[in-house]
């Protein structure tokens, strides 16, 4: 089955429930972007066990617009038979004015620093916002919410890193690196309603079938009820997915030296800084796309050498 039940997406931000563990460094661990679109580069190809090793190759990759996150809080966690809780949370002095449409701000933050100690919580996050409201090609002003682990080094390096990015803002270069390996996550493309071969892949009835052939062969024994493993109708996309082990080709702070000629298609141009991954990236242009450190891959950092970055129209003009 694979991914089931195939519904509706709970949130448009996606959610990570698992993060590496990090090196000898604290760092933060996760990002997030605006997903402007695709276009092609020229790159030498460095893979040792390619067929092309050594020659130039053409590579299809994915912009994503990532302007600055805020650090608005920093929240403590322990371990308990049930998972993660919350021991306690810190939140800035100040906040966004914008950050009010999307929840009700403490009036007076107090400093909770004391009950955050190294010795004794277990894991240590930062909750950041987003800035749509400097992304000219996003419609959206209301900030998304998300959390940002640290991870990597001692847990008193991460206590000390979290005190210093506390109601600053983090820009995607501090984060992610080139030649680095990730995670992204977001919310595909919504398709509505679809029929059984759409949504499931079964395959067509003999064209002598009685009636139909768009509809699986079965619904199973002869019951009141249908067994969850047959495939029906129903929603298509707008479900969230992770592709992994995804290359940064670049990460550049000027947007414009990837923005083809009159812009990416129904998106426009990139104004902040980029992140250029190879391949596709889940969900359409303007969704937010989350990026986090790879939590499958034990190898190093690849080496990047690209030779032509493509800005033609995507329109063909």
């Amino acid at each position: 089955m694979a991914y089931s039940p195939r519904k509706r997406a709970r949130s448009e931000v996606a959610r990570l429930k698992s993060w590496p563990e990090g090196g000898r460094e604290p760092k933060v661990q996760g990002f997030a972007g605006y997903k402007a679109g695709m276009t092609h580069i020229f790159l030498e190809d460095k893979r040792a066990k390619s067929l092309t090793q050594g020659q130039e190759i053409r590579v299809p990759v994915t912009i994503l617009e990532v302007p600055p996150m805020r650090i608005i809080g920093v929240r403590a966690y322990v371990d308990s038979p049930y998972g993660l809780k919350t021991l306690s949370e810190v939140w800035s002095k100040k906040f966004d004015p914008s950050l009010e449409r999307r929840l009700t701000l403490p009036e007076k933050p107090k400093e909770h620093w004391k009950r955050i100690e190294a010795e004794s919580i277990d894991d240590l996050r930062l909750i950041a916002q987003t800035q749509p409201h400097l992304v000219t090609s996003i419609p959206k002003k209301i900030p998304e919410i998300m959390e940002l682990r640290i991870g990597g080094g001692t847990m008193e390096e991460r206590v000390a890193l979290a005190k210093d990015l506390l109601g600053k803002e983090v820009k995607a270069g501090d984060v992610i690196s080139q030649g680095s390996v990730v995670d992204v996550a977001a919310v595909t493309r919504g398709k509505g309603w679809q029929g059984v071969v759409r949504r499931w892949g079964v395959k067509l009835l003999v064209h002598k079938n009685d009636k139909h052939r768009r509809m699986v062969g079965t619904l199973g024994p002869w019951r009141t009820w249908i067994m969850t493993a047959v495939p029906q109708g129903g929603q298509t996309g707008y479900h969230q997915r992770t592709e992994y082990n995804k290359v940064v080709l670049r990460v550049g702070d000027n947007g414009l030296d990837v923005t083809p000629k009159g812009g990416f298609i129904k998106y426009g141009e990139v104004r902040n800084g980029y992140v250029m991954i190879g391949g596709s990236v889940p969900g359409p242009a303007k969704r937010l796309v989350r990026v986090r450190d790879a939590v499958r891959f034990n190898g190093k950092e690849q080496e990047v050498n690209i030779t032509y970055v493509s800005v033609e129209s995507n329109m063909g003009r």
